[in-house]
């Protein structure tokens, strides 16, 4: 493969983050209302679709935990989940499914019950711990947490890190905020000038949305871009970017670091058109010929 430039997302493929983010939803959850969700349930969410954001995954779960304790259809989270794909995904599909499912006096109860202000702010303590929290968000924590982002461990390997930035513009397109961008950045030893960058800061739409893949391919001048994710939607963005922008190539590549993992994880990604599959981001090098 024969590309100008590439693009990594952070989030299970950088770093992984199953006992800080995945972790984090799972518990700011149970921390608010009692009940919630395993841990293996949260890819079910992502590949529902529109679950770029984990803080509408937490919102979602808890939509789910709250519907479940009325009398309903609301099923288990497989079923829940594959209603929200089919009203097309993200939290407006899950509401959307809350809605269909629950007579109206049970969706409003659901809705009274239901707190993203506060399941965000949960997130964010467990997530980031005192110190970050008291640095990013500008507030004191009410809950004693020693933060979860310091157990991300790093995926990117030194070497691959050289050998990338040696021979290529290296970009990275997150859904995480810019703050927590830099802790992860800093931990694999990727320096990204802000001009190759695109965070949940930077743009609203979020991925799939192709505009910032479109972007960062603009801004390095590159005819030929290879996008790195972890997730059906990292997936779907250098898709709809390659339909969106037909005068340059984009490559779609997944890894099996993140939450989709093994021979299932990789028939997924074919499925969903991804051009490639790697065991990790230490692969890529390999892939594009160096």
């Amino acid at each position: 493969m024969e590309v100008d430039a590439v693009v990594l997302d952070v989030d299970g493929v950088l770093v992984d983050v199953a006992e800080s983010y995945r972790r984090a939803i799972v518990e700011a959850v149970e921390h608010v209302y009692g009940d919630t969700i395993e841990r293996a349930d949260i890819q079910q969410f992502k590949d529902a679709g529109g679950f770029n954001n984990d803080w509408t995954v937490t919102d979602a779960a808890a939509l789910w935990v709250l519907a479940s304790r009325e009398n309903g259809t609301i099923g288990g989270v497989g079923a829940f989940t594959d209603a929200i794909a089919e009203h097309g995904g993200g939290l407006a599909g899950a509401e959307a499914v809350v809605d269909a499912s629950l007579g109206p006096a049970a969706v409003e109860r659901v809705r009274d019950a239901w707190e993203p202000e506060r399941l965000r702010d949960v997130f964010q303590q467990l997530y980031l711990g005192t110190e970050y929290y008291r640095r990013f968000e500008g507030g004191d924590p009410d809950l004693a947490a020693p933060g979860f982002i310091h157990d991300e461990d790093r995926l990117l390997a030194p070497e691959t890190g050289d050998a990338l930035t040696a021979d290529w513009p290296v970009c990275v397109l997150t859904g995480r905020p810019s703050d927590e961008a830099d802790v992860a950045l800093d931990r694999v030893g990727l320096d990204i000038p802000g001009e190759r960058r695109f965070t949940m800061d930077d743009w609203a739409a979020g991925k799939p949305n192709p505009r910032a893949l479109i972007a960062l391919a603009e801004r390095t001048g590159a005819d030929s871009v290879v996008f790195v994710g972890d997730t059906l939607d990292d997936v779907a963005t250098a898709l709809n970017a390659r339909e969106a922008d037909p005068g340059r190539e984009y490559h779609a590549v997944g890894v099996l670091t993140g939450g989709l993992t093994g021979e299932a994880g990789r028939q997924k990604y074919h499925t969903a058109g991804a051009d490639h599959v790697l065991d990790s981001v230490n692969d890529l090098p390999a892939l594009l010929g160096q």
